[in-house]
């Protein structure tokens, strides 16, 4: 286990996906992670509040150094997440953009000659950020866990935990664990083997599994405090470190997700959660269309091809809808702009008859 908790000293690869409702705290937590403004925060228009856009999956490309490595570091973000009043959409559109990225490897692992430039893209974590409610899970927060589980390691996280204080917040965590352990979710628990792990794995893995979900304050301004800048947030009453383990896990999610189990992250992803996707994948195909033949390597990659084909018509359909409404709403203001020119030329003609009258 301990080699897995150390990232190699060369450059290393790591795809990290953010899900979770509007204002909960994403975009600060991503930019307060990546130290920079890597995602620009939204600007919500009052006329056009009431119009359901739908998630959008926006991928994120930056590069890090951590104690010396150089990390390349995928963020994919899901703006639009749980805006509709029927969330359905956005559980197949994440659903499917995890397994896109499984197709991709497994049509790239049956071609015959690989490509060398190939980027493999599949999700290492997934942070679903729960809204500080203080009750227990929503439905649509065990929907969405339990769907994703078998695609990526979830690791549970509760945004603008600042909220809440300190008792709230633990009964909170203490209520959100006992969800996922009654509706059997498997979210990422950072394991760990007492017969095999040293001693200072199974503290570590201990410790981080007692803090879930993970409590997070993020902030992109920084305080001055003894003459030292620190990243905090500013409140009438005080301060709220986000590195400090006493106001944040900020801290210690970061250095698990980047550092001490970042190879354990992807290890179970490329070993566990890619191989069960795999093995079921392969054997629906055979079953359904080839049955005991052989699967071409290049019937693989065109399946892959068919899977964005389809994501791109979904894309344009929904663009051509919005489209069309567009165009409805353009030519009703025309239609009432030309009834207010006729409205205004008979007022004119009236006045200019009573006029001649006088």
């Amino acid at each position: 286990m301990t080699s897995r908790r150390r990232a190699t000293k060369k450059g290393v690869s790591f795809c990290l996906m953010v899900v979770g409702a509007s204002g909960v705290g994403k975009t600060t937590f991503i930019n307060t992670l990546t130290e920079n403004e890597t995602i620009g925060h939204r600007i919500l228009d009052s006329e056009t509040a009431h119009i359901e856009e739908g998630i959008r999956i926006k991928p994120v490309n930056v590069e890090l150094d951590e104690d010396g490595v150089r990390l390349g570091l995928t963020i994919v973000d899901t703006p639009g997440f749980a805006e509709n009043i029927d969330n359905e959409y956005s559980f197949a559109e994440i659903v499917g953009f995890l397994e896109r990225q499984y197709d991709d490897i497994l049509a790239e692992e049956s071609r015959i000659k690989r490509n060398p430039r190939f980027r493999d893209n599949r999700v290492h974590a997934l942070l679903y950020f729960i809204t500080p409610t203080g009750h227990s899970l929503r439905e649509m927060d065990i929907e969405l866990m339990r769907r994703l589980s078998p695609r990526v390691n979830v690791i549970p996280v509760i945004g603008k935990s600042d909220t809440m204080t300190k008792s709230e917040l633990a009964v909170f965590k203490k209520r959100v664990m006992e969800d996922i352990e009654h509706y059997g979710i498997p979210v990422y628990n950072f394991p760990y083997d007492v017969e095999e792990d040293d001693e200072e794995t199974i503290q570590d893995n201990s410790e981080l599994r007692a803090l879930m979900p993970f409590a997070i304050v993020g902030s992109e301004e920084e305080v001055v405090i003894n003459g030292e800048p620190v990243r905090a947030r500013q409140y009438p009453w005080g301060l709220v470190e986000v590195d400090n383990p006493k106001h944040s896990d900020f801290s210690r999610l970061r250095s698990a997700l980047l550092s001490t189990h970042l190879t354990d992250l992807k290890e179970i992803t490329h070993d566990f959660l890619y191989e069960n996707y795999r093995t079921e994948k392969l054997s629906r195909t055979v079953h359904s269309d080839y049955a005991d033949a052989p699967i071409p390597g290049e019937e693989l990659a065109n399946q892959s091809v068919k899977l964005k084909e389809d994501q791109l018509r979904r894309e344009e359909e929904k663009l051509r809808e919005i489209e069309l409404k567009v165009q409805r709403e353009i030519q009703e203001k025309r239609q009432e702009l030309l009834a207010k020119e006729e409205s205004l030329r008979n007022l004119e003609s009236r006045l200019a008859q009573q006029g001649q009258e006088a």
